[in-house]
Formats: structure tokens, sequence, C-alpha cells
């Protein structure tokens, strides 16, 4: 049994010391109207100790040695303020910011968004809360620069510039998630948004930090499941929300408590939700003919997530562990299969019926017996319908000691280990399962020498993945990760230089058969799996080791030209090398009704033949410039980027079809059922594009923004990359009034008509939302009653980055009423 108590005591009385404690400074904090700041952050630089201010926005802090206070309070502008051991009082105003402003705890020093050289996105707080969705990709699509793949509401991941899937690290406090999103687009990603205090989203030199798979960017989920900080007492929260589109159910709920540097930390969410409906569209059957639809199939949720964690905070130590539970069901629409498939699915290699088992050859019933499926869920089951069972353990650790008067401000050490499994479970029978153990462990040394200001860090992955079943279209491999990291700053005057490089060896090993199986499969479907493993256990498979080394570096600055605006350039090389999908996928993936081939198989009579040789790495170089004006009633965060991209891998229609009896043959010679073969290639292209972010505040009462994103991808040889995201713009008018806030936003998605050859062209639409939140008090109680008008229009929108566009078209009218609590 977890008992995290006794584990925090036995630490800190190995590692606690008493410190005596010289003087006390005390203060207030103000706006520029002489009015108090509330919740004001006092960090005492150097050390973990922080406070925060009262009602008054006064605060008393302990020092046992001259030092540095940073103020730091949400779209505020940071202060900074010189103090001694000596009792004194201060007395500290903070400005206003015209554009949100956060503490980014993945930058690596923790600096504010305002003071970074990179592009940074962070949406936290009540706009996170209204914000969250099932998925990580629908919860920050509306963020400037940020898409989502979507394939349906349950299985969405973020886009970042036009980038996504092995280019976008997803890391939970700044440790990767260690799923299979990467693998398939039907994979969700096993982050909780509505358990986040905020999400962080990252280009340029600051993604370094995290390896050649945040090339495009990096989504760091940023909880408290493990509390960096003192909590005296307790507080919590809960909250309730119901979708009418999707007849969906959201609980989730928080308690955290704490005494004398002991802090324990649970919190938990429960997600059921059915079919989603959208307005009327039309696909096209086999038989030619257009058939109507109102919902789409297959999109029902059933999840439940569990985090429970512990922490010893003391004025040097941090130290803390924490256990997370996942266990998840969702439908994967569009995800069906032929008289063939079903017969693959359901039987084992002797032709008796599969209950499914384990690697190690046990029956294995997963948690079907609790949930039974999703039988539950009256009229969406169709008769072959498959949906992903995820069941997620994950454990974290952290360990921080903050120095005083030394070169190393703070020596950290965060470790992780994860045991993920993604089952496609057809007529409770589980047809393909993949399953992912991961080590994972980051040190990092902040530390200041000189004028120069750093972290240097060593990162660690070790990550153990399998595939089996009619599905594994990737083979187990075994992939590790050493890397050696530094970011360095310094100020020089109104300029601030940023550096940063990161050599990273990487090596993936898998065993791979030689040739295709298409020879050994017949029309006798009842003896298919037995024939399919025969072929495996004579097929003659090679030993194949990836290795590489990546070297990432960048350099960048940003100028403070006059009180209240920035200009910020950087330059950044990256090296990526390809992951498991990229470079070994050979078989069928019925979620995007392909066959996939990496990038290490040729094609010759039929048959794909394996040549892991001379695979380039992926090499991108890319030129960011931002301008910021943060001060004021007007505010504006405006970003173009340039990506020049060597050996860019992307998927290609090869003009040939694979059937089971024939192989590869040419495309007008398969009949309907053919899968469409898609091959990883490689070659040169560049990405370019836009973001912008406005904000006027007209009155008190009255604010509008307005946003705009746009990105342009092409190959060298003309062609577009496929699946970019279309531009989009967008208008938000917020209105405060005692305890309501009202909001009314619109976005616009451009047509996309810059297309590939397998694609067609995505027409343009309009969403319209409308929110309005109440904010009440009841005793010792806070809390926020909201309502929410989705797709207000009831448009029919499609999504041009998704692969399966025309099956999935966006939700329809939704109506969300929901709670939330606080005490």
């Amino acid at each position: 049994m977890f008992k995290p108590a006794p584990l925090s005591l036995t630490i800190a009385a190995l590692l606690s010391a008493p410190n005596a404690l010289a003087g006390t400074v005390t203060g207030t904090v103000i706006d520029p109207q002489q009015q108090p700041i509330e919740n004001v952050i006092v960090h005492y630089h150097g050390k973990q100790q922080s406070v925060r201010t009262n009602a008054n926005g006064e605060f008393s802090i302990t020092l046992d040695a001259a030092g540095e206070l940073h103020f730091s309070k949400d779209d505020y502008i940071d202060k900074r303020v010189a103090v001694n051991e000596q009792d004194q009082t201060v007395q500290v105003n903070l400005t206003p910011s015209a554009i949100e402003t956060v503490v980014v705890y993945a930058s690596g020093l923790d600096k504010n968004n305002l003071d970074m050289v990179s592009p940074v996105s962070v949406l936290s707080g009540d706009a996170l809360r209204d914000s969250a969705q099932p998925t990580l990709g629908e919860t920050l699509k509306g963020i400037p620069g940020i898409n989502a793949s979507y394939f349906g509401p349950v299985a969405s991941s973020p886009i970042i510039r036009g980038l996504d899937g092995p280019r976008v690290k997803i890391t939970q406090n700044g440790l990767d998630s260690s799923d299979a999103s990467r693998v398939g687009p039907d994979h969700a990603v096993t982050t909780e948004s509505i358990a986040a205090e905020q999400i962080e989203v990252l280009r340029g030199p600051a993604t370094l930090l995290y390896g050649s798979g945040a090339i495009g960017g990096v989504v760091n989920v940023v909880d408290n499941r493990i509390p960096t900080d003192r909590i005296e007492g307790y507080e919590g929260a809960a909250e309730y929300s119901h979708d009418t589109v999707s007849t969906t159910n959201t609980y989730a709920g928080m308690f955290a408590a704490g005494h004398d540097g002991f802090n324990v930390h649970v919190d938990g969410t429960d997600r059921v939700g059915h079919d989603y409906e959208t307005p009327r569209f039309y696909t096209q059957e086999h038989e030619g003919e257009l058939e109507a639809h109102d919902k789409v199939d297959n999109t029902f949720i059933d999840s439940a997530t569990v985090n429970l964690g512990t922490s010893y905070v003391a004025d040097h130590w941090t130290l803390g562990l924490s256990y997370g539970r996942i266990e998840s069901d969702y439908g994967i629409p569009a995800h069906s299969h032929d008289h063939h498939a079903h017969e693959e699915h359901g039987h084992d290699e002797h032709g008796h019926e599969d209950h499914g088992h384990d690697e190690h050859g046990h029956e294995d019933h997963g948690h079907e017996d609790e949930h039974d499926g999703h039988d539950e869920h009256a009229g969406e089951e169709q008769a072959h319908n498959v949906f992903a069972r995820v069941e997620q353990d994950r454990w974290q650790a952290l360990a921080s000691y903050s120095f005083h008067d030394s070169i190393i401000e703070t020596l950290s050490v965060r470790a992780g280990y994860t045991d993920y499994r993604h089952a496609e479970v057809e007529e409770q029978t589980i047809g393909t399962l993949f399953e992912n153990t991961t080590h994972e462990a980051r040190i990092n040394a902040k530390h200041r020498v000189g004028q120069w200001h750093g972290t240097l860090g060593y990162h660690y992955t070790d990550s153990d993945y399998a595939a089996s079943g009619a599905e594994a279209f990737t083979p187990a491999t075994e992939t590790q990760v050493h890397a050696l990291y530094l970011l360095e700053e310094r100020e020089f005057g109104d300029w601030t230089l940023e550096l940063g490089a990161r050599v990273e060896d990487y090596r993936l090993s898998s065993d791979i058969a030689g040739t295709s199986e298409h020879e050994d499969e017949h029309e006798d479907h009842g003896h298919e799996q037995e024939h399919h493993d025969e072929h495996l256990e004579d097929a003659e498979l090679i030993a194949y080791e990836y290795d590489e080394t990546n070297l990432s570096f960048s350099l960048g600055g940003i100028w403070q030209y006059q009180e209240g605006y920035s200009l910020a350039v950087s330059l950044s090389h990256s090296e990526r090398a390809p992951l498991t999908a990229e470079l070994l996928s050979n078989g069928e993936h019925i979620a995007t009704s392909t066959y996939e081939l990496g990038l290490a198989y040729d094609i010759e009579d039929g048959e794909a033949h394996f040549n892991g040789q001379n695979v380039q790495q992926e090499v991108a170089n890319n030129i960011d410039v931002s301008w910021r004006k943060y001060i004021g009633d007007f505010g504006v965060n405006l970003s173009v980027f340039y990506n020049d991209v060597e050996n860019f891998y992307y998927q290609q229609d090869t003009g040939l079809v694979y059937e089971h009896d024939e192989g590869f043959i040419a495309a007008q010679l398969g009949d309907e059922d053919a899968m469409t073969v898609y091959q990883y290639q490689s070659q040169d292209a560049e990405l370019y594009g836009f973001e912008l972010d406005m904000h006027y505040q007209i009155s008190q009462q009255w604010r509008i923004k307005g946003f705009a994103d746009s990105v342009s991808a092409k190959l060298d040889n003309g062609e577009y990359i496929p699946r970019i995201p279309a531009a989009k713009l967008g208008t938000q008018l917020d209105y405060t009034l005692q305890n309501w806030d009202l909001a009314l936003k619109a976005t616009h998605y451009l047509e996309q008509d810059d297309i590939a050859a397998s694609e067609t062209v995505t027409d343009a639409y309009t969403l319209v939302d409308f929110t309005v939140d109440y904010n009440f008090a009841v005793g010792s109680f806070d809390g926020v009653a909201y309502m929410q008008l989705n797709n207000l229009t009831d448009e029919l929108g499609f999504v041009h980055s998704s692969f399966i566009k025309e099956q999935a078209p966006l939700p329809g009218r939704n109506l969300r009423l929901g709670i939330r609590a606080y005490f």
C-alpha cells in the first residue's frame, strides 16, 4: 500500500538540518494605482522558500544571508529586489502586462514567457479549465501556431507550426509522456488537461533540453502531483461538467495538505461520453452511393485517472514521489475490418477462439470485466467496431537541493518509470497490443558563473516498445538515449544573449524480418494466422541497430529596446534520427486505411525488402523573430519563422496497393478493398509562417483580442507536404461586470488548397463560441458556475490535418454546463 507520509519523514530525518534565521523582510506589493495585489509569489532566490502576499498585498519572509527576492504574478511584469539578512521593510510596485504572463517551468531557468528568447504559449488558470478537452490537441488548438491532428475528439495530438507526431515532444513535468501517440494518429496522448496546473508550448532554442524529438516544439503539462511549495493546512478543488453534443459527464477533484514542510497530494478524473453529433454530412460507400450521417460512430470515451504524491520541502531540500494510473476505453472512428480481417483477429494459431494473451502467454482479461468493453453505450457499438483500451502506470521522483552563495544554485534530479499498454479490442478480443516500458532520468545543475546564468544537464531514456497482433505494423524495438545539454544566458544592458547546445547518442535496435510476408498468406482465412506464424518462425530475422549522434545548438537574443517593448531573434540547428514507425514500419494500419512502409525498405517484385543502410538524419535550420509590446492598454505578440529542413521524413503515396494474396501491385490492378501503400521518404523541405496574438483593453469592463496564424510547407520538388493545417484568424470580445465574465469568440479557418497529390481541398468554416462564467463564494468555498455554447451556428467543419477528414467532421452545436469549487 502506498504510504507517502512515512517515506517523507524518513528522508527528512536523514537529510534536513536546522538553519539559523538572521533576519525578516516584510513588505507590501501594490499596483500603479497604489492598490494591494494579492497572491504575488515572493521567492527567495537560491532557496526553495517562497511565500504569497495576502489580501492586503503584505508578505513576510525570513533570510539567513543577503540575496534577491523575485516577485511574480500572472499578467504582471516580474520584478527582482536585492535584500540583506537584516530586518527590513520593502515596498514593491508591479506593472500590469497587456499580454498574459506566467512563469514557464520548461524553460530550464524558470523564466517568465515575456523574458524568453523563444516564442512560448501558456494555458493556465480558468482559461485552461474552460479549454480543457479529453485530448491535448483539442485543448490547445485555439492557441496561435497550434492545431490538432484530430482522429476524432478522443485521439487528437498537437501540431506546432505544421509539425506533429515524432517532431513534437509531449512531456509531463519535464519527462516524456512515454505513450504510443507518436506511432499512429489513432493513439491518444496519455495526459489529462483538466488535472493540469498549466500547459506550456515551447518553440526554438529552449527545446534543446528535451531532445531530438522536440525538433518541432515541446508541450509540457505541469501538475502539482509532487508539491514543490510548502502547504500549510489544506486546499482542494472539485469540478463537474456536462456536454450535450456527446452526452459526456466529467468529474474531477484535487486535494492537497501539508504541515511543517510535509505535503500530500491526490487528484483524479472520471469521464464518460458517447458518440458525438455533427451537422448533416455525407460519405461515399463502396457501391458509390452517398450515405447521410448526423453523428460520428464509435467516438465514445470511458476514462479514469488517479494521481498520488508526497513531498518534503525545506529551505534547501525538495524531495518527492508520485504515482499515477490511467485507465481509458475509447472508440476509434473509421476503424473497421473486412471479413478477412475479422477472421484473422478472432482465432489463435490453432484456429481456436483467442481471448487475448500477454507476452508470457497468460490469458489477459485486462479490465474487461470491470467495464465490459463499452456495452453500456447502448446503440453505439457496431458489429465490427474497434475500440482502444489504454492502461498506464507512471512513477515520478524529484530530488532538488538549492545552494546559497555558490556557483551552483540548484541541483535537481527528476526520474520516471512508465508502464504503458494500448490494446485494440474487437468483439472483446485483443487484435493488436502495443506496449512501452520507459525509464527516464534528467539531472540539472542550474548555475551562475560570472555574468553567465544557465543550466547544465544530463538526460537518459530507455524505451522498450513492443507490438503484437494483426495490426502490429512496427516491430519490437529498444531505444536508448544518452545526452548532455547546456543552456546559458547573459545580460548586456538592454540585451540578453542566449546560447544552447545538446549532444545526443541515439541507439535503436530491433529484429527485422527480411521481406514482406504475403507469400505465406492464403484465402483460407481460418488457417491464415497459422500460416502467418509459421512464416515468422521460418523467416530469417535480421538483428538491426541504428546508431546516430545528434548534435543541436542555438543562438538567440532579446532586446528590451524600450520599456514594455522587446525584439527577440533566435537561430537554431537541430538533428533528429527517425523513430521506429518512420524507420521500420511494415504492415497494415487499419486506422488510416493504408499499408505503411518505413525508410529502411525497398519494394521489388511485389515484396518489401529490408535495407537499413544509408538512412540520413533529419536536420532543421530555423530562424525565428518575435516582436512584443506588453505594457499599456494595447499588447501584441508577433512571431515569424522560417525552417529549412534537410531529409524531411514524410509519407508518400507509392502508386501501389497491397493485397494479401498478391503483395504490392499497381493501384489500377487492385480491388476496392486493397490498401493504398504509403512509404516514408526523405527530401529537403521548407516551412515558414507567422503567429499573431493581440489584446486591447477598451475599458475596465471590455477587452478585445485578435489572433491569427499561417504555415506553408513545401518539398524541394515543389509538392506540398501532406496534412498541413489551414490558416486561422479570429477575435474574442470579453466583458466583466462584478461577478460575471462573458466572452464571445469567432475563429475562421481558411480554405486549404495547398495540398499534396493524394489530398483534396478542405473548405473554409467558422466556429462561434460563447461563454458565461459566474464567480461566487459560499462560506469558505470559492466557485465558478459556467455555461459554454460551442459551435453556436452548428457549422460543418472538416479538419485538413486529420487522417480521417471526410469520416470525422468537427462536433456540432454543444451546450456545456459546469461548476468548479475551490476551498
